[in-house]
């Protein structure tokens, strides 16, 4: 490699090396060359050359990939939920129905009150006791509870406080966007693990157990993309994986908690060291509803709080409130259940028009749908375009791709019948125009 690297010294080295980054000598994905060829070409021990790579990858400038070696790390931007600049019909979003989150007007006027001043629990103590009760079927008698501003914060705040960077985190395969990112941007390593019809499967944890993961981050029901949820038989597989490794942190993000129509199986056993189980009420009270509760055990949620501390501190007990007058209302939870079983009528509705068409799907859990297709879904989504559609290619998912980069991750839960039925035959003749194969039901 034809690059003016210099130092002595292992603090020399990695500032040779920063230089160069931002000089932009070195890109992201360029390869650094080998310890020994790098101390031979410098005249130094090679621990030095070690040392130096170590305080590299702690600043997040490269990455340590095993036989792969060294490279510079990839901060590109990770494709993100939500609404796109388009004049296209976006069936991508990943949002929930706007109609369908509860008007918060009528709650507002009795959730002030007096002000709440530096010092002062930083839960409200009504909230909690409702927490408690939501939480109760957390895998533990003797739970501590946190409250932070949404699902990826508490996860994210999880894995700093419990990792350095490039330690590995085992994630399942295809995974929620967020998750990628959140991974990615705190530098550190992602090991995924295959997700099936019943969730994260025993083999992929097993592996990823086996590379020496610090971390587990597991969707118990309506995993984003595909709407797996784990089942009871594989649940308790899970556990007795996990039983050999109690100290691995394990993250279970119950993110569609009170809209699944599926039960909650944890992969958390009882006695298990490090675990979390955080639940958020943005899908069924709003995304802006930024809160989310964190069951886990003590000594996680201490550190948990500590890595708060810095920071937001506390959730406003503004929201804290406003979340408790809507989540205890029994208007409202009637309004939440009958959300539920919309989105679940929905999605059924529309892969069964999908396989009226030739193209089987399943609707699993959640707000998406998870479509296989018999041809790659880039060209499709392509032509989907070109029909008015803004559509979701499922390798934007994957973290080793497999049969990702032949999905499409679909959000059609507010079309209308006839837009359903429109966007249905668009994608059945996108599928035919690159070359795939149809065969309509009854017809095969």
């Amino acid at each position: 490699m034809d690059l003016e690297i210099s130092g002595r010294s292992a603090a020399e080295i990695s500032d040779s090396l920063r230089g160069l980054v931002e000089r932009r000598m070195l890109r992201p994905g360029d390869a650094l060359p080998s310890v020994r060829s790098l101390a031979d070409l410098l005249g130094v021990n090679r621990n030095t050359v070690v040392a130096a790579y170590r305080q590299l990858t702690q600043a997040g400038i490269v990455v340590t990939r095993g036989r792969g070696g060294t490279r510079i790390a990839d901060r590109a931007a990770v494709a993100q939920e939500g609404f796109a600049d388009t004049v296209l019909r976006d069936v991508g979003t990943g949002n929930p129905d706007p109609a369908l989150i509860p008007d918060v007007s009528r709650a507002l006027a009795g959730v002030t009150g007096r002000p709440v001043l530096y010092g002062e629990p930083v839960i409200d103590p009504d909230l909690e006791r409702w927490a408690r009760s939501w939480m109760a079927d957390a895998p533990a008698d003797e739970v501590s509870l946190t409250i932070t501003s949404g699902a990826a914060d508490a996860v994210e705040r999880l894995l700093a406080s419990a990792l350095t960077r490039d330690d590995a985190v085992a994630l399942e395969d295809p995974c929620f966007l967020t998750s990628i990112h959140t991974v990615r941007v705190g530098g550190y390593r992602a090991v995924p693990v295959a997700v099936d019809d019943e969730g994260m499967t025993v083999a992929g944890l097993r592996a990823a157990l086996e590379e020496g993961v610090r971390a587990v981050v597991c969707t118990p029901r309506a995993q984003n993309p595909t709407g797996a949820s784990v089942s009871a038989r594989r649940a308790a597989e899970l556990r007795g994986v996990l039983a050999e490794h109690p100290y691995v942190l394990v993250i279970e993000d119950d993110h569609f908690s009170m809209l699944s129509r599926d039960p909650y199986h944890s992969i958390i056993a009882p006695g298990h060291r490090r675990w979390a189980l955080v639940r958020s009420v943005s899908k069924f009270l709003g995304p802006d509803m930024c809160l989310a509760v964190t069951s886990s055990d003590a000594e996680t949620a201490g550190r948990l709080a500590m890595r708060l501390t810095p920071g937001t501190t506390w959730v406003s007990h503004l929201l804290q409130r406003l979340t408790l007058a809507l989540a205890s209302d029994p208007a409202v939870l009637s309004e939440i259940e009958r959300a539920g079983a919309h989105y679940a009528a929905r999605n059924a509705a529309f892969a069964e028009r999908l396989s009226v068409r030739g193209i089987p799907t399943s609707s699993g859990d959640g707000l998406n749908l998870w479509v296989p297709l018999p041809v790659a879904a880039r060209p499709v989504t392509e032509r989907l375009t070109r029909r008015g559609w803004l559509a979701r290619s499922g390798d934007e998912f994957g973290l080793v791709n497999g049969d990702a980069s032949q999905r499409l991750r679909l959000t059609t839960h507010d079309l209308c019948d006839a837009d359903a039925e429109q966007l249905a035959d668009d994608i059945a003749a996108a599928v035919r125009a690159v070359g795939g194969r149809t065969v309509p039901a009854g017809m095969g």
